[in-house]
């Protein structure tokens, strides 16, 4: 069988306009088929925006803040990703049949892709975004990247909070540190207040120190290091990386910086959506 990396790496995919992993795009057939459930909620984000930290939070609230229980499986397993397709794994719509409700899902695709059945329901969305999100090796790159234009992906799910039951959360609002406004516990009492539940004080205490960037990334329950090498190799690049906002500074030179701030302003006219790039 050929190595999983290289098929991750072949030519990208255009499905709508997006670019996608061809593996993916297999993916997405099948994906037709799925049936959501009103009690589902989506995290749906850009890639690289704090998915896996608010996926940890979201598990640890639907165990009412039991370690043990969140200790059952790998993240992946816990919250199946829809569009996951590699062969030798199971595919996110073949861990979500092995999954209980009510069910956390998780997607990367911009709105153009999701599964209509999960705007039928009216399913709850957890958008996440991130500032900037750039790899040195490509910014002078003319090729697209997988999932398209961070600009879409973000836009799109704003404007759905209009007519879906939406929660639009910022990774930087979530990094402030513990004595501004008691961040990220603000953030978690949002999530809490919009899944309708409740938990005591002390379970927040133990939720905000466990999910935590520096717990989770010795957490091979989150860390993703349970993952074949031949998958993810950690030595190249570990998965979870600095966990910092801001991190920019260090990858942008001030020119692509102001290139970027340049087409920010371009792309993002109109929109109501306000990010911070720092803290």
């Amino acid at each position: 069988m050929e190595l999983i990396q290289d098929g991750l790496r072949q030519r990208l995919e255009y499905v709508k306009g997006v670019p996608l992993i061809k593996y993916f795009v297999e993916a997405l057939g099948p994906l037709e088929s799925f049936r959501a459930r009103p009690d589902d909620l989506l995290i749906s984000t850009y890639p690289k925006s704090g998915t896996t930290w608010v996926s940890q939070i979201l598990d640890m609230i639907y165990q009412d803040g039991d370690l043990d229980k969140c200790h059952r499986a790998p993240i992946f397993t816990r919250v199946p990703f829809l569009e996951f397709k590699v062969p030798g794994f199971p595919s996110g719509l073949e861990t979500l049949k092995d999954t209980p409700a009510p069910r956390l899902l998780k997607t990367h695709l911009p709105l153009a892709l999701v599964p209509q059945t999960l705007l039928d329901q009216k399913v709850k969305v957890r958008p996440g975004t991130v500032a900037y999100t750039c790899q040195p090796s490509t910014w002078e790159s003319k090729a697209g990247v997988s999932y398209g234009s961070w600009y879409q992906h973000v836009q799109e799910w704003w404007e759905l909070s209009r007519t879906h039951p939406v929660l639009y959360l910022f990774f930087e609002d979530m990094k402030e540190e513990p004595s501004a406004a008691q961040n990220p516990k603000r953030e978690i009492q949002k999530i809490l207040e919009f899944v309708g539940r409740s938990l005591p004080e002390e379970t927040l205490d133990l939720m905000v120190q466990q999910t935590s960037f520096e717990e989770m990334k010795k957490n091979p329950m989150t860390n993703y290091t349970v993952v074949p090498q031949e998958v993810m190799d950690h030595s190249i690049s570990p998965f979870m990386r600095r966990g910092i906002a801001g991190d920019w500074k260090t990858t942008f030179t001030v020119a692509q910086n102001e290139r970027f701030d340049a087409d920010y302003v371009e792309k993002m006219a109109g929109c109501s959506l306000s990010f911070r790039s720092q803290l």
